[in-house]
């Protein structure tokens, strides 16, 4: 084999890794990219297609970085957990009120880390950048709310368990971790279960208690 044929090959295979690379770079960016707005990437794919969707959620990416979002300090991320917990233990006497409760929280968090909340739906499309995993729970729980004197109750946990996810989710650990009560990223609402020292679990519990399938369905139906 000639020299000649030799360097060829070696540029040739030099070629492709630098293919290869820029390929699986791609492939995982547009991956994480799909895990942080989750299944607001499907919804703008299905409404405007893939390419006008990445490019829609690069445009809301660069509004939310020029936000300034910021992380909250120790003591106001301990503070809104026990304004938390007490919403949470409200639910049992009077849910409406405590759902409420749950969704102004939202929003004093969102102010607290840079969000502009004046508008609420510009809001959903700010929060669909870093945290669009939990926004159709969140709207579902805002439509419940908005008729929260009429609910029934297991329509108002729904709710609360909705608001929960984002909640804890916009409180971001500052080592990384999920702070969210015995919930992980990938649960569907109303499947992850509460310690048993909360009062909590006799809501997440019990006759209002749902599988992950009829869950699904209620979030769909509130879709339509």
């Amino acid at each position: 084999m000639s020299a000649g044929t030799i360097i060829l090959i070696v540029v040739i295979l030099a070629i492709v890794a630098v293919a290869a690379t820029v390929v699986s770079t791609r492939v995982r960016r547009r991956t994480t990219e799909r895990n942080l707005v989750g299944p607001e990437y499907d919804r703008l794919v299905d409404e405007v297609g893939p390419r006008k969707a990445r490019e829609e959620l690069g445009k809301r990416r660069q509004r939310v970085d020029g936000l300034g979002i910021r992380p909250l300090s120790p003591g106001r991320r301990t503070g809104f957990t026990g304004q938390w917990d007490t919403a949470q233990q409200q639910f049992i006497d009077s849910p409406a009120e405590a759902v409420s409760a749950a969704g102004a929280l939202i929003t004093a968090v969102a102010v607290d880390r840079g969000y502009e909340v004046t508008d609420q739906d510009q809001l959903v499309t700010d929060l669909s950048v870093y945290h669009g995993r939990y926004l159709d729970g969140y709207r579902n729980a805002r439509q419940i709310t908005g008729r929260a004197g009429e609910a029934s109750t297991e329509a108002l946990r729904r709710a609360m368990l909705g608001y929960r996810h984002l909640f804890f989710d916009l409180l971001e650990s500052p080592d990384g971790d999920d702070l969210t009560p015995s919930l992980t990223a990938g649960e569907d609402i109303g499947t992850g279960e509460v310690p048993a020292q909360r009062p909590w679990k006799q809501v997440t519990q019990g006759r209002h208690w749902k599988t992950r399938q009829q869950e699904s369905s209620d979030v769909a139906a509130a879709r339509r």
